[in-house]
């Protein structure tokens, strides 16, 4: 699978089959978005909340490409009524295949309120996924969340070998809290998000390299546009 990093919690995901999943949609406005980069393609739109910095481009991009929109029930809803079409709504504990990947929702500890004509309205909860990948890997996508306790239960079910967590502090955890995630998680790499566009979101993946040195996990650290491979 490739990845590429759109800055902030903004991801590509393609998969050998042809198959471009976009996590959280912000690129108009987002400050770490990478010049030069295009959005040509998209199958799948995955969103673990509402707020405007992971679902600001949802729609526009909706309409575009037509991709199925995979969202908690809620936010699926709002999203209908501003005109998307192919919308995947569950909840957290189920799971549903899109294309080649099955999405499994998980908790995530945060707020969900979307902005909408200057009012927030309730977008359902906050959310994180597992993807479970055709070559049977599976990666965790937290979303924006504080750690919690039952990313053991994460482990334990799913085994993921790949999660990616936020680090910024003020908005969801710091490196600190992702150190501990990290500790629970298991997985043997992990991508740092949710840091740098903002002054105030000071996390930065060398302390937290520091933080769980002595853990069999690796700090991929990425640079937004620059597609890698997993």
């Amino acid at each position: 699978m490739q990845i590429t990093w759109l800055g902030h919690g903004t991801f590509e995901f393609r998969l050998s089959s042809g198959q471009l999943i976009l996590m959280d949609p912000w690129t108009d406005g987002n400050p770490s978005y990478p010049k030069g980069h295009t959005i040509g393609r998209v199958d799948t739109i995955c969103i673990t909340h509402g707020h405007f910095d992971h679902i600001h481009d949802a729609v526009p991009l909706a309409q575009k490409f037509a991709p199925e929109v995979v969202g908690i029930f809620e936010t699926c809803a709002w999203l209908e009524s501003k005109g998307v079409k192919n919308t995947r709504p569950m909840n957290k504990g189920g799971s549903q295949k899109v294309g080649g990947v099955t999405f499994t929702m998980t908790h995530a500890v945060h707020s969900c309120g979307i902005l909408d004509d200057g009012k927030i309205i309730y977008g359902g909860e906050a959310a994180g996924y597992v993807l479970s990948l055709p070559d049977g890997r599976a990666l965790y996508f937290a979303g924006d969340t504080n750690v919690f306790t039952d990313m053991q239960l994460i482990a334990e079910l799913y085994q993921p070998a790949l999660a990616f967590l936020p680090i910024g502090d003020l908005y969801t955890m710091s490196p600190r809290e992702a150190a501990v995630a990290c500790r629970l998680l298991k997985a043997p790499k992990m991508v740092p998000m949710h840091f740098g566009t903002f002054p105030p979101l000071t996390g930065r993946p060398e302390q937290l390299r520091e933080l769980i040195a002595g853990l069999e996990t690796e700090v991929w650290a990425l640079e937004p546009g620059q597609p890698v491979e997993w």
